[in-house]
């Protein structure tokens, strides 16, 4: 059953990877934000970095242990800015997702993200939403926000 779940898990990467506006685009730096649960932090910031890039960035999001379902709350704050994560669900970590990112940023998943050599990883220190209201969810999704802006200004120039 393990390798069945690995099996779709990996299915579901690729198919988002497909049909993701701007995975089309040769020569586009390919981004992969990565939490434990793929169901609050890197969602808020694969919104955020598509919203602002458009498809000038390849956006993928993945988690180390997915949820069931992305979290209300974050799904509520990011849609007082405009951005619908409603439709998202939460993805497995898989070696193609990293191997297909040229960047790959890590939110508290730990030593769960495999290291290919010429990806750029960085790490970004930030609370877990898991479990939180929406007034707590606004702090973390706006601190997402300031680093992916500046992601987003330096891979763009």
């Amino acid at each position: 059953m393990a390798g069945l779940a690995a099996g779709i898990a990996r299915d579901a990467n690729m198919v988002v990877m497909i049909r993701h506006p701007g995975n089309d685009a040769k020569g586009s730096p390919a981004v992969l934000f990565v939490c434990v649960h793929n169901a609050g932090r890197s969602q808020m910031a694969a919104g955020l970095l598509a919203k602002y890039a458009g498809p000038r960035i390849v956006v993928r999001s993945a988690g180390s242990t997915p949820a069931g379902e992305v979290n209300p709350a974050v799904v509520e704050a990011m849609r007082e800015l405009d951005i619908d994560v409603s439709h998202e669900f939460p993805k497995a970590l898989t070696t193609e997702a990293v191997e297909a990112s040229d960047v790959v940023i890590t939110m508290g998943c730990g030593d769960a993200c495999p290291v290919f050599p010429g990806k750029r990883y960085l790490d970004w220190d930030l609370p877990d939403p898991s479990g939180l209201p929406v007034e707590a969810v606004r702090p973390i999704r706006d601190e997402i926000d300031v680093r992916v802006r500046a992601l987003a200004q330096e891979l763009l120039g």
